[in-house]
């Protein structure tokens, strides 16, 4: 048996890949985020799967259940929320499989931040405005951040910045970025994306907590924080210039 660790996306069920949707719809067992997972992507674990919403479970849990599977010869569909490269408590249960002779795969999901992005309608990274993009988050219950990684050096850089579960401190989040970024940086924030009640807030560093106020929100949420978010007159990527030569197209090297 093996189990399958899916990324099941960042909400709309359709937005699973065809592989990690092939997957649960062979598994014999389907252990699954219930918060965060849909539940139109779970229906499609075959007839008579056993259906474990692992939300109210300890790791010690979900290890049994895996356990349980092994012995009986059932491979397992592991549903998280998302991609399982960020936050995704993935990497301490591959340790308790590594230790339990158990073999595991891992299929990608779409990442929230890049749902959040498409219901923005923008790239993140523009020419000559911000190459780089920071995914991070603040400080949490289940997990300190690490002394090094502060959110005001991620924004000296003035990159783009995605930041996750941290809707709750939105205060301290605009003060840390303001001197770096300026009141008038553009800021979205988005709830729930590619979700059925998806939601949008967009203003500025100087704007946001106000408008946030008017229309508040509680966890599910991104704070995308950068000047692509609002930037119209960038220049073009030289990419598909007529006179920029790569491999596939012929031209004048610049």
């Amino acid at each position: 048996m093996t189990v399958h660790f899916i990324g099941a996306g960042p909400g709309a069920p359709d937005l699973i890949t065809v592989r990690g949707l092939d997957l649960v719809s062979r598994a014999p067992v389907c252990l699954y985020a219930g918060s965060l997972v849909p539940p139109e992507i779970v229906a499609k674990a075959p007839a008579g799967a056993r259906i474990v919403d692992t939300a109210p479970l300890t790791l010690d849990d979900i290890e049994a259940e895996f356990v349980a599977a092994h012995e009986a010869g059932l491979d397992v569909a592991r549903l998280h929320s998302g991609d399982l490269s960020i936050w995704s408590a993935l990497g301490e249960q591959l340790r308790r499989l590594e230790r339990l002779g158990i073999p595991y795969t891992i299929t990608p999901g779409v990442p929230a931040f890049a749902a959040a992005a498409a219901a923005l309608g923008r790239e993140l990274t523009l020419p000559e405005v911000a190459q780089s993009l920071v995914l991070t988050r603040t400080s949490g219950r289940a997990s300190a951040m690490p002394e090094t990684e502060k959110l005001a050096l991620f924004a000296s850089t003035r990159a783009t910045l995605a930041i996750h579960l941290s809707i709750h401190v939105l205060d301290k989040i605009v003060a840390e970025l303001t001197p770096h970024y300026g009141a008038a940086c553009p800021v979205a924030i988005v709830f729930r994306a590619s979700w059925p009640d998806e939601r949008i807030v967009k203003a500025t560093l100087g704007t946001i907590e106000a408008a946030l106020a008017a229309a508040p929100m509680e966890r599910t949420a991104i704070i995308l924080v950068g000047q692509a978010l609002g930037a119209e007159d960038f220049r073009e990527s030289a990419l598909y210039s007529v006179d920029y030569h790569r491999r596939f197209r012929s031209g004048e090297p610049r």
